[in-house]
């Protein structure tokens, strides 16, 4: 970006419809003229670090930009109601209509607005997008999936929403005058994970974590604690309402990486006329936007996974609002970054429209227990023993393997490698490279002895120097087999398939490499345990085994199906 000297108007008021007053503060060029303006809405405080680096950047490529504090939270006025909520239960999609025609009348403004912001920041990005303001020109929005549920699978993430939650309380602790815990949010992020979290993610029951710990957030807390198979999101229902062009951004390993979901809508239940004028982003990034490098774990992926999100603001809006040729309009509307090929790959639509949906199947000889046995994984079903077997104990979970702030990062699965509660099923090193892009799912044929379990799945790649990095995940809890809106407990000792989805893939596996499965039921605390009663796992104090039984016979063929790009003739 260039040295342009920006000049930043903090506390701007933008007064809502009933009568409530945000506060935002706007950066932009002396003397430059009016310009499109580029709004984010964020309950993260906009005055943190990231937002007024973001903001000074953007301002300098050509932009007014706005940080926008939402209802309830740091400089503004109002009542705050979490995204956890029903969306017609807040007024964020009225108080984005309202803060888009308010930025549209600004001294520095042309009329044309934009938005932007990650996660969070996104789902009022989305709720703006119900509403069509009318001085909408073009919109932005990264790291947030379509649902809920994309998210959860239905399970509670029990590491992520007990930090975001005690880290979101600080604001309403400061709000209402409170003393009895953090009231600054980076306070609260560092006391967290020095000092709670060890505490709060065994507690039992969860829905009995004192009062204090989320503060005035407790009872909403404890609203989707109870509801975590209900979807509060469903932007599928704002796609045939968008009337312009969507920028979409996401990483392989973001955890809301349901964001292709929302460009997939678009494209299906969206105005035709626009089709060809959203675009998605993929590239080999995690769910935090202000690190897209090439290397976020082991792998070094080059220098052209290399940007930054202020970067990819302004060129997506040079273009779309401004009409310079950039090059956008020659690139196709899907980017992708491949792992392993490190390049960028374009495409006309997600799935790619060459894919080959191709099973490949899991077996093995009946000891699959850990990385040092002998599951295997095949295109065509081979001989062997009809099924493994493993005790799945929730009080002692297999840990996952993430970052401090329970986010997704790339990351050497060894020290799991012993488990004998976690099955192992590996390819022979590839003959040949193998491009594996797009949607997964692992048909998997299961029994368990108790009322209900959970069945966790990862997916990894072997590199020839015996590197096992994770790629994709997804869980089922049992009772959710048949949908997330009925129960439906097991029959001890009977199997059913389980269709688990796991998140997207974008990698070529290489010669010499490996693909390779794990199958166990806990993946703690990324998500809750299974407590393998049957009971309301919020309420419940009681644990119990779980004897799981994976099968993989010709009749009940435990098999994962990939997206397989045909190489190029």
């Amino acid at each position: 970006m260039s040295s342009l000297k920006i000049e930043v108007q903090r506390d701007q008021e933008c007064t809502t419809r009933d009568g409530t007053i945000l506060r935002g503060d706007i950066y932009y060029q002396l003397d430059s003229g009016p310009q499109p303006v580029l709004v984010c809405r964020t309950p993260y405080n906009k005055l943190t670090p990231r937002y007024q680096e973001h903001a000074t950047d953007i301002a300098k490529g050509g932009y007014t930009v706005v940080v926008q504090d939402m209802r309830g939270r740091y400089a503004s006025d109002g009542e705050y109601f979490w995204m956890w909520r029903d969306k017609h239960e807040t007024a964020d999609i009225e108080d984005g209509y309202d803060t888009i025609e308010w930025a549209a009348k600004l001294p520095q403004s042309d009329g044309r607005v934009g938005s932007w912001g990650h996660s969070n920041a996104s789902w009022a990005i989305w709720m703006a997008l119900h509403s069509n303001p009318p001085s909408l020109a073009a919109a932005l929005a990264s790291g947030i999936s379509m649902n809920m549920l994309d998210i959860t699978f239905g399970v509670w993430e029990t590491g992520r929403r007990l930090e975001w939650t005690y880290m979101m309380a600080a604001d309403v602790r400061r709000r209402e005058g409170r003393t009895d815990g953090p009231t600054d949010p980076i306070e609260a992020s560092f006391r967290w994970n020095a000092v709670e979290r060890s505490k709060y993610i065994w507690w039992l029951p969860l829905s009995e974590i004192p009062e204090h710990v989320f503060a005035g957030l407790t009872e909403q807390y404890q609203t989707f604690l109870r509801n975590t198979n209900q979807d509060f999101m469903r932007f599928d229902e704002a796609h045939s309402k968008v009337e312009v062009p969507v920028m979409q951004i996401t990483g392989w390993w973001d955890r809301l990486i349901g964001t292709i979901d929302n460009y997939e809508g678009l494209i299906t239940d969206g105005d035709p006329n626009l089709h060809d004028q959203h675009r998605l982003i993929v590239g080999p990034w995690g769910h935090d936007a202000t690190n897209y490098t090439g290397n976020v774990g082991p792998i070094d992926y080059g220098p052209d996974a290399e940007t930054t999100y202020a970067d990819l603001i302004v060129r997506w809006y040079d273009y779309a609002l401004k009409g310079n040729d950039n090059g956008m309009s020659d690139e196709k509307p899907v980017q992708l970054f491949v792992l392993n090929r490190n390049e960028w790959v374009g495409a006309d639509a997600w799935p790619l429209p060459e894919t080959q949906f191709t099973d490949l199947y899991l077996s093995s000889f009946g000891a699959a227990n850990t990385a040092a046995c002998d599951g295997r994984l095949a295109f065509d079903q081979q001989p062997g023993a009809a099924s493994d077997e493993f005790d799945y104990d929730p009080r002692d979970p297999v840990m996952s393997l993430m970052h401090q702030n329970s986010q997704s990062i790339p990351i050497d699965q060894a020290p799991n490698d012993h488990r004998q509660d976690i099955l192992v099923y590996e390819t022979e090193p590839m003959p040949e490279d193998l491009d594996v892009i797009g949607p997964l799912r692992l048909k998997l044929w299961a029994a368990t002895d108790a009322p209900e379990t959970d069945f966790a799945v990862k997916l990894a790649i072997v590199h020839e120097d015996g590197l096992c990095m994770n790629l994709t995940y997804g869980i089922m809890r049992s009772r959710y087999r048949d949908g997330y809106d009925r129960v439906a407990f097991t029959e001890p000792g009977v199997p059913y398939e389980y269709d688990i989805k796991l998140n997207p893939i974008g990698c070529r596996f290489l010669k010499g490499q490996s693909i390779r499965l794990y199958v166990t039921s806990s993946d703690f605390p990324n998500f809750d345990r299974n407590h393998n009663t049957g009971k309301d796992y919020w309420s419940d104090t009681e644990l119990r085994v779980a004897h799981q039984t994976i099968y993989h016979t010709d009749d009940m063929p435990s098999r994962l199906i990939l997206p397989v790009i045909p190489a190029e003739e």
